[in-house]
């Protein structure tokens, strides 16, 4: 009861109309940053941040809260249309929403990863709302070797789940985890595979990679298209993309489950919406109704990825609130920005600040509202973009690949890497290897590399940290599990697709 109190409490605070306007903008201002290729949560929020030295604190972080929404919103609308993830947490959305709109189904996909945005945001949320400082003792109790742990099961779960075979997916993450090496190393600071190159000394930059390996590759695909007179299937229109009511009901499963377990990764210290949405389609491709089709173009693909990245956002506001821990990097920059303001995050914050939590909290109800109405109101003029020539698109979007490159570091040298990352991915494509798998490595390695050694630091180099907890030792049977069937399908020649589902919504 007292916790419906703060809430109504809160309602009244962020229901004003300085508040409602800055959720407003927020929603708007992050679906946009969010398709845009190159920019994403972080980089929208450390930009915003500076411009709210003088507003009201919480208005302050409504707005940039329903950024976040809005960004995780936005990322997937490039991701879907042009192969380009607009963000880290869309990567996953692109390995089904592409091939969606390749066969003229955009807007199912584009509805689709709104209605499981919202939807799990809304658990989220809700969640949030009864549970957040229990929530954050979960997350306290993945120690460094938990989270390796964790790490491990998710890094050889990519290439057995995303790709069509365990052989070339595994290798498909070697080559992620071989990349994430390069630059300064964490543990020793010595300079790694640099070759002498001032530009490789911070590592090899995410957006290049992920634009290079989804967005020019898949250019390279449209101008072969092209030439070879190929072309794809008729585009529907919007109102025939329109999903039923029955189709709206049999997603809800799907997105609830993904947004309970997004929820659940989000609160992980260093996890993130990139991991949740990763964890959320290994559950959907396990016992997803049309599991087969995932990774060919299956709107419940799309669910899966959106549905746990925003959830994931959503929790990583748990432990940030609760403990003052980030969950995410971008939840990082908003701990900054509550010191700055004079808050300190923590046990005590509920007590002292009581406005300012519930009032953050009830934004988030209307910051969703909000961000899915408008991320409903922009797909007619999304779905414009697929009536574009092809003979228009292909400079459009090779334009957005070298701008986008070019403007995280304002290096040249970030371009000319990110065309031939792309000539390489193309040639990886046409052999079948899956590029997903190579991203998702990319992202997790760093951390997992970071937690071994925190572990080893803590336990003097004993192996025994890895078991001693029954979370540690839960996640190491998982491993050893996850192996043991992957070392099964290799003994017996495994690796190719099952038979095909019927496809559904």
């Amino acid at each position: 009861m007292d916790t419906l109190q703060s809430l109504m409490a809160g309602f009244a605070i962020s229901l004003m109309p300085a508040n409602l306007l800055a959720a407003l903008i927020g929603s708007v201002l992050g679906i946009v940053i969010g398709a845009i290729p190159g920019l994403g949560s972080v980089t929208a929020i450390a930009l915003l941040l500076p411009l709210t030295f003088g507003v009201e604190p919480t208005t302050a972080i409504i707005m940039l809260a329903a950024v976040y929404f809005g960004c995780m919103f936005g990322g997937a609308y490039s991701a879907i249309l042009i192969n380009i993830p607009g963000d880290a947490p869309a990567v996953i959305t692109a390995v089904d929403g592409y091939p969606m709109a390749r066969r003229g189904e955009a807007g199912r996909a584009l509805f689709g990863a709104n209605y499981a945005s919202f939807i799990g945001a809304t658990i989220a949320i809700i969640i949030l709302t009864f549970t957040g400082p229990l929530l954050a003792g979960f997350g306290l109790r993945f120690g460094p070797a938990e989270t390796a742990l964790l790490i491990l099961v998710a890094l050889t779960s990519i290439g057995w789940l995303l790709g069509s075979s365990p052989w070339k997916g595994l290798v498909s993450t070697g080559l992620g985890i071989l990349l994430s090496t390069i630059g300064i190393g964490v543990t020793f600071g010595q300079p790694r595979f640099t070759f002498d190159s001032i530009n490789l000394l911070n590592g090899i930059s995410f957006i290049p990679l992920v634009i290079g390996m989804f967005g020019f590759a898949q250019l390279m695909e449209m101008v072969g298209t092209k030439l070879s007179g190929e072309a794809p299937k008729s585009r529907v229109g919007i109102r025939e993309s329109f999903p039923s009511r029955a189709d709206a009901a049999a997603l809800f499963p799907p997105s609830l489950r993904s947004g309970l377990v997004g929820t659940l990764t989000g609160v992980l210290p260093g996890a993130g919406a990139t991991v949740g949405s990763f964890f959320a389609y290994i559950l959907e491709k396990r016992i997803g109704r049309n599991r087969a089709q995932m990774g060919k173009g299956c709107v419940e693909g799309v669910v899966a990825s959106e549905a746990g990245n925003n959830a994931a956002a959503v929790g990583s506001f748990a432990p940030l609130l609760s403990l003052g821990i980030p969950g995410s990097g971008t939840s990082a920059i908003l701990l900054g920005g509550l010191m700055m303001w004079g808050l300190q995050p923590g046990p005590l914050l509920f007590q002292t600040q009581p406005d300012f939590v519930w009032g953050l909290i009830s934004s988030m109800y209307i910051g969703n509202i909000m961000a899915v109405i408008a991320a409903f109101a922009i797909i007619p003029f999304l779905m414009r973009i697929l009536s574009i020539p092809t003979g228009i698109l292909i400079p459009l979007i090779a334009m957005v690949c070298v701008v986008a490159a070019y403007s995280v570091n304002g290096n040249m040298f970030d371009v000319w890497f990110m065309l031939g990352v792309g000539v390489a991915a193309y040639l990886l494509k046409l052999a079948d290897y899956p590029v997903a798998p190579l991203l998702l490595a990319f992202v997790l390695a760093p951390r997992l590399e970071t937690s071994m050694r925190q572990a080893f630091d803590i336990s003097n180099g004993g192996l025994h940290i890895f078991v001693s907890s029954p979370i540690a030792v839960a996640l190491l049977i998982a491993f050893v599990a996850v192996i043991a069937i992957l070392a099964v399908q290799l003994a017996r020649g495994g690796g190719d697709d099952v038979e095909q589902a019927p496809k559904g919504f």
